[in-house]
């Protein structure tokens, strides 16, 4: 069985509203209120008459690469389950993921050691950052029935039961940013793919490289270390090389000290960041200038400032915050989450071994058009259900993240054609 992503609305009818009420809630007692589900009202509770779910974020909030994303993300996710409460909550409980949040700097062995400390007061995770960290922890959530959400793209997602993603692979949307590449420059001839020695870099090369082999470019892998200031090796490599294309997946730092670097010597060749690399801040660096000339963004969805209703919901829930997308995934992410917990009350009680079979069968995910339905699907093999889709976005000035849309959701002909019988990359 594989875990996709698809939910269930949050305002369910009045019959799901009386089943959960009348079928759920009794179900909690103390071992249940130990494993992150109580009939006590949450801390601060919206609904004072309803039980209490906890979910754990682990995450990267101060030292580690990602930590001017991962910030926004994790209140984003405060805000969504703060809208759901105030909507009534899930299945006759309010749902906390303020009270075990944690940083684990994107390491895996502190990540590990924090998923420890919480396990077992936590119904599931809401977040889990990071690829490498997320399978340092992926024997324990199997062995306690903990589903995670994680904030990555690994295609390795697919086939794993415990993790409930969204949107395309950090795979499929290497393929899908070459792909748009050949369509929309010129003279592309030679492909490098730039990132961490990681799973996140990883998967992304693979993907490079098998855009490379369909379209008969030469390919190229270059590791990029972590650190801002780290990377002159990277630059030489990409000069000497002399890619027309650069695929990089790296952390924002690093990726505006490759592309600022070897324009600063004369590359013209184009960028294509995965996911996690932008940081509108990027746009008051030294490299802006190389930015706006090079580099473009493959994206799971549409940036900050989109029309959908679900972007929308996330402007107003978020407040009067400096855009970042962060926000926008920290959102979207958590709309499988809430449709697993709503078809786990409507067969008539949450707990940790309902959620994850809730999870794995799921046919559809209102994303409120952030994502089509079907993207949420998590039923049938990986094969059939991943979901191949990218967006292609620009830099630009006047946009909320300084970045606005060059192509709406996409599968490039790469994608599309693509065997996924396995995950496309893997360290274990």
């Amino acid at each position: 069985m594989t875990i996709s992503k698809n939910l269930v609305r949050a305002g369910v009818g009045a019959a799901v509203v009386a089943l959960v009420l009348t079928g759920c809630r009794g179900s909690s007692d103390g071992d249940a209120a130990a494993e992150g589900i109580s009939d006590e009202p949450c801390p601060s509770a919206v609904n004072e008459d309803n039980g209490c779910i906890y979910l754990g974020a682990i995450s990267d909030l101060t030292k580690g690469p990602f930590a001017p994303l991962a910030v926004p993300i994790t209140d984003a996710q405060k805000a969504f389950w703060q809208r759901v409460n105030e909507d009534g909550g899930v299945g006759g409980y309010d749902v906390n993921i303020e009270d075990n949040i944690e940083d684990a700097e994107y390491n895996p062995e502190l990540h590990n050691r924090k998923y420890q400390e919480i396990r077992e007061d936590i119904l599931a995770l809401g977040q889990t950052l990071g690829s490498s960290q997320t399978l340092a922890i992926l024997d324990d959530m199997k062995s306690d029935d903990v589903i995670g959400v994680p904030a990555s793209w690994n295609s390795a997602w697919e086939f794993e039961d415990q993790i409930l993603e969204s949107g395309a692979n950090y795979c499929f949307e290497a393929m899908n940013g070459v792909d748009w590449a050949l369509e929309n420059r010129d003279g592309i001839e030679k492909v490098a793919a730039v990132g961490y020695d990681n799973d996140y870099g990883g998967d992304a090369a693979a993907g490079v490289e098998a855009a490379a082999q369909e379209n008969d470019l030469e390919y190229v892998e270059i590791k990029a270390p972590p650190g801002q200031d780290q990377q002159a090796e990277t630059v030489a490599s990409v000069l000497r090389e002399e890619p027309d294309l650069v695929v990089i997946t790296t952390g924002p730092a690093e990726m505006a000290a490759v592309v600022g670097g070897t324009a600063a010597e004369g590359f013209e060749g184009q960028f294509v960041g995965s996911s996690p690399t932008w940081n509108p801040a990027l746009l008051d660096s030294a490299a802006a200038p190389a930015l706006e000339a090079l580099f473009a963004h493959a994206g799971p969805w549409g940036p900050f400032g989109t029309d959908t209703p679900g972007h929308e919901a996330m402007r107003e829930a978020v407040g009067d915050v400096t855009p970042n997308d962060g926000y926008t995934s920290g959102w979207a992410w958590s709309y499988p989450m809430l449709a697993a917990l709503e078809q786990a009350a409507e067969n008539g009680e949450i707990t940790r071994e309902s959620l994850v079979e809730a999870a794995g069968n799921l046919e559809s995910v209102d994303y409120e058009g952030m994502l089509p339905e079907e993207a949420g699907r998590t039923t049938g093999e990986p094969a059939e259900s991943a979901y191949r889709s990218s967006v292609i976005s620009t830099v630009d000035t006047d946009a909320p993240t300084g970045m606005s849309l060059e192509q709406d959701l996409t599968t490039g002909p790469t994608a599309e054609g693509y065997d996924f019988s396995e995950p496309c990359f893997s360290l274990q």
